[in-house]
């Protein structure tokens, strides 16, 4: 099974996207914007970055927990992964978004 783009609309009436794996997984997960359009230029945005490695930031939280960003060419992060225990499973993070993000096909959710 595919990954797949969620849209999804805030309680606050602003929209996010998760890219999620073929399981289902969330594999990363955006900020909110206050636009749609801006929403969905920044899913064409994860498409098109996911494919440099340089695009992604490796970082570790100061709980010792690993995570990754994925940025812009414009430096402006796209998307946030989750918390991984280790930097092993922290780079199979960043290998899903990889192989998910360029055919991941677009589920809105927003109703409008």
């Amino acid at each position: 099974m595919a990954g797949k783009f969620d849209l999804k609309t805030a309680k606050n009436g602003q929209y996010s996207f998760a890219l999620k794996a073929g399981n289902g997984q969330i594999i990363l997960q955006s900020e909110l914007y206050k636009e749609k359009r801006a929403a969905t230029a920044g899913i064409e945005s994860v498409r098109k970055n996911a494919a440099s490695d340089k695009r992604f930031e490796r970082k570790t939280a100061k709980d010792g927990s690993f995570y990754f960003t994925l940025t812009a060419t414009n430096g402006q992060d796209i998307g946030r992964s989750e918390m991984y225990k280790t930097e092993a499973a922290r780079e199979k993070g960043i290998e899903s978004v990889k192989t998910n993000a360029p055919d991941a096909r677009f589920d809105d959710q927003t109703g409008s």
